[in-house]
C-alpha cells in the first residue's frame, strides 16, 4: 500500500489507516477476539498506521490495539493517540453502570476531565503509553480542543513541541470536526499534520476553503476521517445518519443522485468518496474505522476500485461538486 510522509517529520502512513475507535464497543459491544482479529485483519491488507485515543472506550482502544501490534516489528507500524483527555478513577457513588453517554459500550469505569495544560499533556502520553506498551508515540494529536482555543495554543502545542524534541513522540498536530482551527494550527505553529474529520468528504469540503491550501502552502499533512459523513455516503437513504443525526432531505437527494452517477460508471458510491479526498496533494490518509475483519477487506477493496475522470467531471457537470474542488485524475 502507498505511503507518504507527514509534513517534514520523519513519520510515514499508509494510504489507508485503521480508525480503532470501533473495536473499543463504539455503539456496541465488541469482544476481545473480534477487535484482535479485525486489527489482524487489516494488518494482512497492508494497512500500517493506526490511530487511537484515550477518549474510545476509556482507554480500551489504545490497550486493545497495543495488545494485537505487541508482536509486530516497532519499525514497521505508525501509531497516533491523542491528548487532551484525562481518565479519572470514578469515586465509585456517581458512576453510571456504562459509557454509552459518550458513545461506548464499555462499564463506566473512569471519568472523562479535559485538560490541556503542559502537565496534562505530558500525563496523558504517559498513560497512553502504558497502555499501548509502547515506548514512543509515532503521530500525538491534540484532541478536539474547539472549546480550549487558547490554552491548547499556550500550554499544549508547546508541551507537544518539547515531547517532539525529546523524542517522545516522532510528530504532532491536531485532530478536530472542524477545519478553521486546524488552519490555524497549520499556519500558526510548527505542526507536522492534522486530522480533519468530516469537512472534506465528497459531500461537502469547507476545508478547502482554509485547512488545505495552507497546509498545501507550508508542506504539512492533513489526514482525513469521516470521509462517508457518519454514514449517508455508504448507504444514502431514509434514515441515515449525517454527523450522527438524521440526514437532512436535501443533503439525502444530494448523496442519492451522487449515487446515481457513480453507479453509472460501475463505481460504488463508497468507493468514490474513499477516493475523493486524494485529489488534494495535502492529503496523506484516509482514516477508517472497522468492526470486523470482513468490512476491512470490504474498504481495502473499495479503496483499489478504478474510478474514470469522466465521473469526477460528470459530477462537476451536474452541479454535484464544484468546478474548482481537485479531484483524483487531474
Amino acid at each position: 500500500m502507498p505511503t507518504a510522509r507527514l509534513g517534514g517529520s520523519k513519520t510515514e502512513v499508509t494510504a489507508l489507516g485503521f480508525g480503532a475507535a470501533v473495536i473499543a464497543g463504539l455503539y456496541r459491544p465488541v469482544d476481545e477476539e473480534t477487535a484482535s482479529a479485525t486489527v489482524q485483519a487489516a494488518w494482512d491488507a497492508g494497512i500500517r498506521y493506526f490511530d487511537t485515543a484515550p477518549h474510545y472506550g476509556l482507554g480500551l482502544s489504545e490497550r486493545r490495539l497495543g495488545d494485537a501490534l505487541r508482536d509486530r516489528p516497532r519499525g514497521e507500524y505508525t501509531v497516533s493517540t491523542k491528548v487532551g483527555r484525562l481518565l479519572e478513577p470514578y469515586d465509585g457513588v456517581d458512576a453510571p453502570a456504562d459509557d454509552l453517554a459518550h458513545g461506548f459500550a464499555v462499564p463506566a469505569t473512569h471519568r472523562r476531565v479535559w485538560d490541556f495544560s503542559a502537565d496534562g499533556v505530558r500525563r496523558s502520553i504517559e498513560e497512553s503509553l502504558t497502555r499501548l506498551g509502547l515506548d514512543r508515540i509515532d503521530l500525538a494529536l491534540l484532541h478536539d480542543p474547539d472549546d480550549h482555543e487558547e490554552q491548547a495554543f499556550r500550554e499544549a502545542y508547546p508541551a507537544l513541541e518539547r515531547l517532539r524534541a525529546e523524542g517522545v513522540v516522532g510528530a504532532i498536530g491536531a485532530g478536530m470536526n472542524q477545519s478553521s482551527m486546524l488552519a490555524r494550527f497549520v499556519t500558526d505553529t510548527d505542526v507536522d499534520a492534522v486530522l480533519c474529520a468530516g469537512r472534506y468528504t465528497l459531500l461537502e469540503q469547507p476545508a478547502l476553503g482554509d485547512l488545505l491550501p495552507a497546509a498545501e502552502a507550508r508542506g504539512k499533512s492533513v489526514v482525513i476521517g469521516g470521509v462517508f459523513n457518519s454514514g449517508l455516503l455508504a448507504d444514502p437513504k431514509p434514515g441515515a445518519t449525517y454527523d450522527y443525526a438524521a440526514a437532512p432531505a436535501e443533503l439525502l437527494d444530494r448523496a442519492l443522485r451522487m449515487r446515481e452517477i457513480t453507479e453509472s460508471y460501475g463505481v460504488p458510491l463508497r468507493a468514490a468518496a474513499l477516493a475523493f479526498p486524494f485529489g488534494h496533494p495535502a492529503v496523506a490518509n484516509i482514516l477508517l474505522g472497522a468492526r470486523t475483519g470482513a468490512q476491512v477487506e470490504d474498504a481495502v477493496t473499495l479503496h483499489a476500485h478504478p474510478v474514470p475522470a469522466a465521473l469526477w467531471q460528470e459530477l462537476k457537470a451536474a452541479g454535484l461538486l464544484n468546478a474548482e474542488v481537485p479531484t483524483p485524475c487531474e
